[in-house]
């Protein structure tokens, strides 16, 4: 009954649906409360170390019941408290009689609450971190596959100069590359929020150690030392800067830009039948028409990446409009904004990751373009041959001109093929360079130094960037949905 019961309630998708078993769980309640343990866990370790009256056989007490939390009684707690965390004190001092006098001694709900969002920020960056650097690797294998193969360019979504298929990748690669960067800055910046008291002040701290400076200082080192930090905030309000959740989140967001135009330019690519995502077997692309191949998995990501990046508008007004040292109308909101940006960047990266393991290119497709688009573009080559062969250059200009135009007419009025070629042919004045025409016509002379840029851009800044995730390249995403 309490399994059909879930189909009465709202569930968020996001983790119903889409995020993955590691992210799911950094987020949980499970792993909230087990934190919050540890974390009290940690200071009483650390008061006792300074010298205050609290005994192994409190906190051994304390360690044996981390994991079993009466979910039910906190719940019945914060119903009759309305305070999430005293809620939780009692339900851990029920089963830790000996322990309930030391659990949360000298400490503010926020020592539990901000420093327990600071490692899940810190531990939600460390799953994200290899799954963007699985998707460069993919996508720079792909690069590298098609270094030279020669395609369309197209600005303002109109044919352009060639490029190739792997300099467009590397398009794309860039903006990845900033982002695991921004990423990794945004996740070494972090600190612990530390034992800082109900202000800031650390005044109850300084009580209980009797005015000793050293003592408060040296607690507030080993909590942080403990969680796994670095170092804590020098300085705090009753919480850390708000301005830290806008950091994380605005790395996120920035990610979500990134994820959008490369999966765009997918969309886009698969309209003209040049490259697909992966499309399995028994898939369905439309319950009317059974012909088609939507690309399903490019539009869910560009689908999450637009919430992902509205996201960011949560911590920057949380920020603005903090009272001083705290004000508690944060928190409702920060309980929704953290964790669906992380789980919506987990499910981005994930989708992305299965859409560059399996994209499918169609050369001929993609020289049956070039070959419409090119002898306009060849036009510039074709004048300078014919002044090397002696011709003038304003009369031969004006000859490809007219000839363009009478192509153009022929594509754009008639529905026919790009004939130009052909009419260069069949006039006598370009007679001196017809025996030239297919090397001019050649795409591969086209493209520049695309190639060449392609393999130097993924040897100097890819694949040193990817090095630190060396050992988390094997894994291979399929998708549930």
């Amino acid at each position: 009954m309490e399994a059909a019961d879930e189909f009465l309630k709202y569930r968020s998708p996001l983790v119903s649906r889409y995020a993955s078993k590691e992210m799911a769980y950094n987020f949980s309640d499970r792993r909230k409360f087990t934190t919050w343990r540890k974390l009290w866990i940690y200071l009483a370790k650390a008061e006792k170390a300074l010298g205050l009256p609290i005994t192994d056989a409190q906190i051994l007490e304390m360690e044996s019941h981390t994991e079993d939390i009466d979910f039910a009684m906190a719940a019945e707690e914060e119903r009759k408290l309305r305070h999430d965390v005293m809620a939780h004190v009692h339900t851990f001092a029920n089963c830790c009689p000996t322990a309930a006098p030391i659990i949360h001694l000298g400490a503010t709900s926020c020592y539990v609450g901000d420093n327990t969002d600071l490692i899940m920020l810190r531990d939600g960056f460390d799953i994200l971190l290899p799954k963007l650097a699985r998707v460069i690797d993919r996508l720079a294998n792909f690069a590298e596959k098609y270094a030279d193969l020669p395609t369309l360019g197209f600005t303002h979504y109109q044919p352009a100069q060639l490029t190739t298929v792997g300099k467009r990748a590397c398009l794309w690669l860039q903006d990845l590359a900033m982002d695991v960067r921004n990423l990794q800055r945004a996740r070494d910046d972090l600190c612990f929020r530390g034992v800082k008291g109900t202000t800031g002040t650390q005044a109850s701290f300084l009580q209980l150690f009797q005015g000793d400076h050293d003592k408060v200082e040296e607690l507030d080192r080993l909590v942080t030392e403990m969680a796994g930090f670095k170092k804590a905030y020098m300085v705090t309000g009753q919480t850390y800067s708000r301005k830290v959740d806008v950091d994380c989140l605005s790395t996120l967001a920035s990610l979500g830009a990134t994820v959008h135009k490369i999966c765009t330019d997918i969309r886009l690519l698969a309209n003209l039948k040049e490259i697909e995502e992966p499309f399995e077997k028994e898939q369905i692309g439309s319950s009317a028409m059974p012909y088609k191949r939507n690309p399903m998995r490019a539009e869910r990501c560009c689908s999450l990446a637009r919430h992902l990046v509205a996201l960011l508008t949560d911590p920057l007004q949380t920020a603005s409009v903090q009272w001083l040292e705290r004000t508690l109308d944060d928190s409702a909101n920060r309980r929704i904004s953290l964790p669906e940006s992380f789980l919506t960047a987990d499910i981005i990266l994930s989708t992305l990751q299965n859409i560059t393991e399996g994209l499918v290119v169609y050369p001929k497709v993609i020289e049956r373009h070039i070959r419409h688009e090119l002898p306009f573009m060849a036009t510039e080559n074709i004048i300078m041959a014919m002044v090397k062969a002696g011709g003038n250059r304003q009369v031969c200009h004006e000859k490809i001109r007219v000839l363009s135009q009478e192509a153009a007419a022929v594509v754009k009025q008639e529905g026919g093929d790009n004939d130009l070629l052909t009419r260069v042919q069949q006039d006598p004045y370009f007679a001196p360079i017809l025996g030239q025409l297919d090397a001019l016509l050649d795409p591969k002379t086209f493209i520049g130094r695309a190639p060449q840029q392609v393999v130097r851009f993924l040897s100097e800044e890819v694949h040193p960037l990817l090095e630190p995730y060396k050992a988390k390249m094997d894994v291979k995403i399929e998708l549930e949905l």
